[in-house]
C-alpha cells in the first residue's frame, strides 16, 4: 500500500492510492498496525498537494562506518521542523559552505519499539519512504555534532508516499539526480550496516514511536549541489522533487 498525505480544501487529509491514480482517505494507519488491523477507507476520493508522508516527533540519521569501525552504526538526531513535502522550494543557506543532497531510505517507525531487535525489527516499521538529506558538511568542522550542517530550513523533504510494500532486506534501488542527470546510482543493498541492525542499535538507547523517521544514510549516493537547480532522489518507485534557490 502507497499511504501519503493530501493538503485538501478541507484540511490535510491521509489517503492512499488507487491503481488508477486517484487518492482515498484512510483512517489512521498507524492506529491499525499497531493493532494489527488493515487499514480502512474514510470516504470517497479526494483531491490535493501532496504534503510530507508523516509527521515525526524524532527523526534519526545514520551514520554508516561500516563492521570495522570502532563504532559500526552512529545515530544523531535532526529537527523534526526542517521536514517538507515532495515538490518543494528550500532555500539554501548561504553562510554555511558548500551543500550536500544526500539521497536516502527513510524507514518509517509504526508503533512503540520497546523490545525491537534486528531479527524482529520488521514488525516495527510501517513502511519505506525517500528522503533528501540536505546537509552543510563544512559546518562539520566546528560543529561534530551535526546541529548546524543539518539545521537548515526545509533540509529534509520526505515523500512521496510510505510504502508498506517494501521490505527492510529489498535490496531498492537508490539514486540521484541533479537537473534531471544522474550523479549517483546505487542501492540499499550496498548499505554497510543493516537497516535491522541500525534499527536496532537506535531502539536500544531511546524509544521511538508511530511516525518516527530514521534516515539510514547515503551509500555512495551523495553529491554537491548550487542554488538553481532541481535535485530528484529516487528509491525504488518513488520519485522526491526539490527545487533549490
Amino acid at each position: 500500500m502507497r499511504i501519503a498525505r493530501l493538503a485538501t480544501a478541507d484540511g490535510t487529509r491521509t489517503v492512499r492510492a488507487c491503481a488508477d491514480g486517484t487518492w482515498i482517505p484512510i483512517d489512521d494507519p498507524f492506529a491499525a498496525f499497531a493493532a494489527g488491523q488493515p487499514v480502512t477507507d474514510a470516504g470517497e476520493p479526494v483531491q490535493g498537494t501532496l504534503v510530507a508522508p508523516c509527521v515525526p516527533t524524532v527523526i534519526v540519521g545514520i551514520a554508516q562506518n561500516g563492521p570495522d569501525h570502532a563504532a559500526p552504526v552512529q545515530a544523531w538526531l535532526k529537527s523534526p521542523r526542517t521536514v517538507t513535502g515532495p515538490d518543494a522550494t528550500v532555500t539554501l543557506r548561504r553562510d554555511a559552505g558548500t551543500t550536500v543532497a544526500e539521497a536516502e531510505v527513510a524507514v518509517v517507525i509504526g508503533r512503540d519499539t520497546t523490545g525491537l531487535t534486528a531479527e524482529t525489527a520488521h514488525e516495527y516499521v510501517l513502511g519505506i519512504t525517500a528522503v533528501n538529506d540536505l546537509s552543510s558538511p563544512d559546518r562539520s568542522v566546528v560543529d561534530p555534532r551535526n546541529f548546524e550542517s543539518k539545521s537548515g530550513e526545509g533540509y529534509t523533504p520526505l515523500g512521496p508516499w510510505i510504502d508498506t510494500a517494501i521490505g527492510l532486506d529489498d535490496d531498492v534501488a537508490l539514486r540521484l539526480l541533479v537537473d534531471g542527470d544522474p550523479v549517483a546510482e546505487t542501492s540499499a543493498g550496498r548499505y554497510p550496516m543493516s537497516p535491522r541492525a541500525c534499527l536496532a542499535y537506535v531502539a536500544g538507547w531511546t524509544t521511538l514511536g508511530p511516525g518516527d523517521v530514521i534516515m539510514m544514510g547515503a551509500p555512495f549516493s551523495a553529491a554537491p549541489i548550487r542554488p538553481g537547480v532541481v535535485v530528484e532522489v529516487v528509491v525504488d518507485e518513488m520519485r522526491l522533487r526539490t527545487e533549490v534557490i
